[in-house]
């Protein structure tokens, strides 16, 4: 546990290292990617809470960092053009305030996470997993038909939004941001796992049977998980989002999702810092390998093939010399 205690602090400390020397060196493209591999590894972590901890395979999580992104869009959008959002009964006015944004993504993203486990939980296996995809694919084609908002060409947004006492248009202050956020994601995770409903997952994962047995309702444990998941997955699609301050119907595809679990088993499947790895391994990745070929995900497929075939504890696992079960 030393050895992984420590990689983790190593990982933890070079994604810090490398934004702060690009600031200094004065590379802000570089910062861009290092926030951008923070916030996937945020979307990362939420999805390794019901894939790793729960062993619930979503290809529907993208729909929950698409609302994210969206209730970002749509508050900025409004707060821009100084037209409140008329929802009949009553209008909103939006916003630029990040922690308001914030707090909307979750809450969103944590409603449409009840819906879609409330449903999607009654199965199981390959079932689970189409439904899922099924539910990421009917927000996907909701927001290409929805031409307020952009429609397929999507939505930009003028400037990014603002935080109390910084300047968010700063790359190395809109990092620390999305920094902060990641290693607070991390830390929750941390604390449910070695929690009494964190074991109970856990267990659901391995004997379902036997936690009925003992009276711990299997599907109760995994919605709430489920709803947890999705909550800080929609919160990584808010920032990035605002990263890139624009907002698209691709926000919500099914890649999307499937790049998520391919961060997960990248760095470790259940370990506590495997999607930032498998996160910061896929962005570099993306930008070396992108730069040389447009067909650089063959690569990134040839190295997905071998560690699943020869290193099932991905990267963390591989490094620190011991895997964890998941059969």
């Amino acid at each position: 546990m030393r050895r992984e205690t420590l990689l983790n602090a190593a990982i933890a400390l070079g994604l810090l290292a490398v934004p702060l020397w690009a600031w200094s060196a004065g590379e802000p493209f570089t910062i861009t990617l290092a926030t951008r591999a923070a916030i996937l590894a945020l979307a990362g972590v939420g999805l390794n809470l019901a894939l790793g901890l729960g062993g619930l395979v979503s290809l529907g999580h993208a729909a929950f960092f698409g609302v994210g992104g969206y209730a970002m869009g749509i508050l900025a959008h409004h707060a821009q053009t100084f037209a409140p959002l008329d929802l009949g009964l009553f209008t909103v006015a939006g916003t630029k305030s990040m922690p308001v944004i914030w707090l909307t993504a979750m809450v969103f993203s944590a409603l449409a996470a009840l819906a879609i486990g409330a449903l999607s939980l009654r199965t199981s296996g390959v079932y689970f997993i189409m439904i899922t995809l099924a539910f990421g694919q009917m927000f996907y084609y909701f927001a290409i038909s929805w031409p307020a908002y952009g429609g397929e060409d999507g939505l930009s947004i003028w400037v990014r939004n603002g935080f109390p006492g910084l300047n968010t248009l700063d790359p190395i202050q809109f990092f620390a941001i999305c920094y902060v956020l990641l290693m607070a994601a991390l830390v929750l995770s941390a604390v449910i796992a070695r929690s009494p409903f964190g074991l109970a997952l856990n267990a659901a994962r391995q004997v379902p049977q036997r936690v009925e047995t003992v009276g711990i309702p299997v599907y109760r444990v995994r919605l709430v998980a489920f709803v947890i998941s999705g909550t800080i997955t929609g919160l990584a699609g808010a920032l990035f989002a605002d990263l890139n301050r624009f907002v698209s119907p691709s926000m919500f595809s099914w890649q999307l999702s499937g790049e998520l679990i391919v961060f997960i088993i990248l760095g470790g499947t259940a370990r506590l810092f495997g999607p930032v790895a498998g996160a910061c391994l896929f962005v570099a990745l993306e930008h070396w390998l992108g730069g040389l070929s447009d067909y650089w995900h063959i690569y990134l497929g040839a190295l997905l093939l071998g560690v699943v075939l020869f290193a099932r504890g991905g990267l963390i696992g591989t490094l620190a010399g011991r895997e964890v079960a998941h059969d």
